[in-house]
């Protein structure tokens, strides 16, 4: 019994400002070419069942491009594989916050989908040997997972999140302190537990993943790809596993554009030019080059004088040639200031001002003596004039 698990397609969502030749966003149209991709695996990997963790949308009302587009692949992928089970939960992206407001999932039915969202569902395929609950985002209290003892094949399929997992990236650390713990989910109960909600590849259990979404669709890149260059995947895509043998494949799509983050670098104790020319330096060592891609350069140690100063030009050309580039310039860590002396003894504001101008990066051809004494200048004379500016005016 082979099935196929893929989530979090995020159809309609948009980012970034470059359009495509018909005016269509073009992360929206890259979105949209990847879960065809992923229709086109399926289709290959001609699985008996499917099953779709959640988040098919982006919104609760989607662009129409986006629903058009959602019902024509999933059409053919019930066209091309006559009697395949498909399975569908709704994912917080596509719950509405009101019962007055209808799921837009339900369209999927006339084509034979089982879809479920709004409260729990337990899907019985005896013809198959096979148990689904289905579980949608947000129903509280949680249901109990039970498998079914009468059937052959339990499989859980849900939208949610396990501890441990969440939380790292973008606006999941909001909902993190609501997960599941292992000792509640049980998963060796199961014969698979198909997750959704976590955009990254990740197994919770030998039996129990998430599949990650088909794309990069969230307002933290950034983060899910960090996620993956530590988990060493190859990027996004869709779960094939045989629930009699066991035999699991992550089968990687090959995306529009490539994510990149590139080496970071820190900037400490250069001078604009030298930063101007690492900057440039790290960007022509992309491999592939970074035209059309979506691309962020993180360098440390930038004081904000030193960001000011550089040659912007190159930059410029850069965000040009990317479909995005990012130069992410991020401040020196502030010095901390132990205290010093006898026991009980805080650090005065003269002398935490002079070591922090002793340590501070300064532009070249300036003299750090002389930029100290008018610190300490500037310090005293507010410590002076401040006892006058707090008397009420008469």
């Amino acid at each position: 019994m082979r099935i196929v698990h893929l989530a979090d397609m995020h159809l309609g969502f948009r980012q970034y400002y470059r359009q495509t030749p018909t005016g269509l966003n073009q992360r929206e149209a890259d979105i949209g070419a990847a879960f065809k991709k992923a229709i086109d695996k399926v289709i290959e990997i001609e699985p008996e069942m499917v099953l779709v963790a959640g988040d098919v949308f982006h919104s609760v009302r989607p662009t129409n491009p986006a629903i058009l587009h959602a019902y024509t692949q999933f059409k053919r992928m019930i066209q091309e594989l006559p009697g395949v089970i498909v399975v569908m939960v709704a994912g917080n992206h596509d719950t509405p916050r009101t019962s007055e407001t209808g799921c837009l999932l339900d369209l999927f039915r006339n084509l034979g989908i089982h879809v479920v969202h709004g409260h729990e569902r337990r899907l019985e395929f005896a013809d198959r040997g096979v148990s689904v609950l289905a579980i949608p985002d947000g129903i509280r209290p949680r249901p109990a997972f039970e498998p079914d003892p009468e059937s052959r094949f339990n499989i859980l399929l849900m939208h949610d999140e396990i501890e441990g997992v969440l939380g790292r990236v973008g606006p999941l650390a909001e909902r993190a302190a609501d997960t599941i713990p292992m000792g509640q989910l049980h998963p060796e109960r199961w014969d698979y537990v198909a997750l959704g909600h976590y955009h990254v590849y990740h197994q919770v259990a030998p039996n129990a993943f998430y599949s990650g979404a088909t794309e990069y669709a969230s307002t933290n890149v950034w983060g899910e790809v960090d996620d993956e260059q530590r988990k060493r995947i190859g990027g996004k895509g869709i779960i094939e596993h045989d629930l009699a043998t066991g035999e699991h494949t992550f089968h990687v799509l090959e995306l529009a554009r490539r994510v990149m983050d590139l080496p970071r670098f820190s900037a400490a104790g250069l001078n604009p030019q030298q930063l101007s020319d690492a900057i440039c330096a790290a960007v022509d060592r992309c491999e592939g080059g970074i035209d059309d891609r979506i691309v962020r350069l993180v360098v440390t140690d930038v004081p904000r004088h030193l960001l000011r100063d550089i040659d912007h030009r190159p930059i410029r050309e850069f965000k040009k040639r990317a479909l995005h580039f990012l130069l992410d310039a991020r401040r020196p860590v502030p010095i901390r200031i132990e205290a010093s002396g006898a026991p009980g003894r805080r650090t005065s504001l003269t002398d935490t001002v002079r070591s922090m101008l002793h340590e501070w990066q300064i532009t070249p051809g300036i003299e750090r003596k002389a930029l100290v004494d008018l610190g300490l200048h500037y310090l005293a004379e507010t410590e002076r004039l401040a006892p006058a500016a707090m008397e009420p005016a008469g």
